[in-house]
C-alpha cells in the first residue's frame, strides 16, 4: 500500500476521494432495499421482527464503527491518509464476500462487526479536504463528500432494488467488486495529502472514543457543537435504519419501490449539496445555512409520519434534501477551530459520534416500528419512529442556537 503516488494537487486530491466515497456510497446504499428480504430469509422472522433484527445489526455495525474511527482517524495522522484508507477499502470489499455468502444470521452477525472496524472512509476523506483546502473553502469541499454520498445513494439502491431481483444476496457480491476495485484503483492513483511535518505520534489515550471526544473539549465551540450535532444525527439515522420496513408496512412497496425512493433521494442530496449549499454558504453563511438545514429535516421526518399517500412521501424527500445543508456548515465551523496536526483526529471523533448516534437510534426507531407494527400493537402506527424523529430535530435546533450565537 506504499507505491509511490501522484503529486497531491488539491483539485486533482479532490477527485480521487470524491470517486472513492461514491463507489464506497454505492456499495452501501445498495444492500439497504434487500435487508428485510435477507433478514427474513436466514431467521424465517416476519417483517415486524425482522425489523428489530436489523436494528440490531445496525447497532453492532455502528458500536464497531464507534470505537475504531478515532483509532483510523489518529492512525492517519500518524502514517498519513493514503495506506490506512486504501487498507480499509480492501478490508470492506472482502467483508462483503462474506456477508454475501452468510448461511446463517450469526455469519451476518460476524460480517456486520467486521465491517463495522472498517468504515472509516468518509472520516478519512474529510481530513483529505482539511489537508488540502484552507477552512474559509472546507465547508463547500466537505459539501462535495456529502454530495458524493449523494451520488452513491442515486445509484446504490436502483441497482440494489433492480439486483435484489435476482437474490438479496446478489447486491452484496456487486458490493464486495465495487470495494475491491475502488482499493486497487486508489492504489495506483490515490497521492498523499499528509506531510510528514505535519503527522504526529500515535497514543492509545487520544485514539479511543472517550479520549478522541475528551480532548475536543479543549476546543469549546466544537464540543459545543458535537452535542447538538449528535441529538440531531439520532433523529437522522431512522431514515437508513426504518425506510425500508416503513414503506413496505405503510405502501406495500416493492423492493424495486424503495430502491427507487433511496434514488431519488440519493439525487436531492447530491444537488443539495454539490450546488445549492455553495449558494447558500455564500448568501446566508454557515450559521444560518445549518439553521436551514436543521428546518428541513424537522419538517420532512413529520411528514413522514403522518403521509398517508405515496406521493406525500416524495414531496417531504424534496423537502428534507436540505437537511443536506447541516453538516458540512457545522463540519466547516469545527474544522477552522482544529490545528492541522489533529484534523485526522477530529473526524475520528466526528465518525464516534455518528456511530455513537447509529448505537443508539436503530434499536430505538427499529423498537417503536416494530411495537406499533405488531398484530397485538395497541394502535397500528408505522410512522411512529418519523415522529420521533421529527420531535428530536427540535431539540437539537434548541441545543444548536447557544453555540452558533456563540461563533
Amino acid at each position: 500500500m506504499t507505491a509511490p503516488a501522484a503529486p497531491a494537487t488539491p483539485k486533482l486530491a479532490l477527485s480521487f476521494i470524491f470517486i472513492t466515497v461514491l463507489l464506497d456510497s454505492i456499495g452501501f446504499g445498495i444492500i439497504l432495499p434487500v435487508m428485510p428480504q435477507l433478514i427474513m430469509e436466514v431467521t424465517g422472522a416476519e417483517l415486524s421482527r425482522a425489523a428489530v433484527i436489523g436494528g440490531g445489526l445496525v447497532f453492532l455495525y455502528a458500536a464497531m464503527n464507534f470505537f475504531m474511527s478515532p483509532v483510523m482517524g489518529n492512525l492517519s495522522d500518524r502514517f498519513g491518509r493514503r495506506p490506512v484508507l486504501l487498507l480499509t477499502l480492501l478490508a470492506y470489499g472482502l467483508d462483503y464476500l462474506l456477508m454475501g455468502w452468510a448461511p446463517t444470521l450469526a455469519w451476518l452477525v460476524l460480517g456486520r462487526l467486521i465491517s463495522g472496524c472498517t468504515s472509516s472512509t468518509y472520516s478519512i476523506a474529510n481530513a483529505y479536504i482539511a489537508d488540502i483546502f484552507p477552512p474559509e473553502e472546507r465547508a463547500k469541499n466537505f459539501a462535495l463528500m456529502g454530495a458524493a454520498f449523494g451520488g452513491g445513494f442515486i445509484l446504490g439502491p436502483v441497482l440494489g432494488g433492480f439486483l435484489g431481483e435476482l437474490g438479496p444476496r446478489v447486491p452484496f457480491y456487486a458490493t464486495a467488486a465495487l470495494a475491491l476495485a475502488n482499493a486497487t484503483f486508489g492504489f495506483f492513483v490515490l497521492p498523499e495529502t499528509l506531510a510528514k511535518e505535519n503527522r504526529r505520534s500515535f497514543d492509545w489515550r487520544r485514539a479511543n472514543p472517550l479520549g478522541a471526544l475528551r480532548h475536543l473539549r479543549n476546543y469549546p465551540l466544537v464540543f459545543g457543537l458535537v452535542g447538538a450535532y449528535f441529538v440531531f444525527l439520532v433523529a437522522h439515522q431512522s431514515l437508513p435504519s426504518v425506510w425500508a420496513y416503513f414503506t413496505i408496512a405503510s405502501f406495500d412497496w416493492s423492493q424495486r419501490e424503495i430502491g427507487f425512493s433511496l434514488g431519488f433521494a440519493g439525487v436531492l442530496m447530491m444537488i443539495s449539496q454539490a450546488f445549492l449549499i455553495r449558494w447558500s454558504i455564500d448568501i446566508f453563511g454557515q450559521v444560518h445555512t445549518a439553521y436551514i438545514g436543521l428546518t428541513c429535516a424537522a419538517a420532512s421526518y413529520l411528514g413522514y409520519a403522518f403521509a398517508t399517500e405515496s406521493w406525500m412521501v416524495y414531496l417531504f424527500l424534496l423537502v428534507g434534501a436540505g437537511q443536506g445543508f447541516l453538516g458540512p456548515a457545522v463540519q466547516g465551523i469545527m474544522s477552522g477551530r482544529v490545528p492541522a496536526n489533529a484534523q485526522g483526529e477530529l473526524q475520528g471523533g466526528l465518525g464516534s459520534v455518528v456511530s455513537l448516534a447509529a448505537i443508539v437510534s436503530p434499536p430505538v426507531m427499529t423498537g417503536v416500528f416494530g411495537y406499533f407494527t405488531a398484530s397485538d400493537a395497541p394502535v397500528y402506527y408505522p410512522g411512529a419512529s418519523y415522529l420521533l424523529a421529527g420531535l428530536l430535530v427540535l431539540v437539537s435546533f434548541g441545543m444548536f442556537q447557544p453555540q452558533l450565537r456563540a461563533r
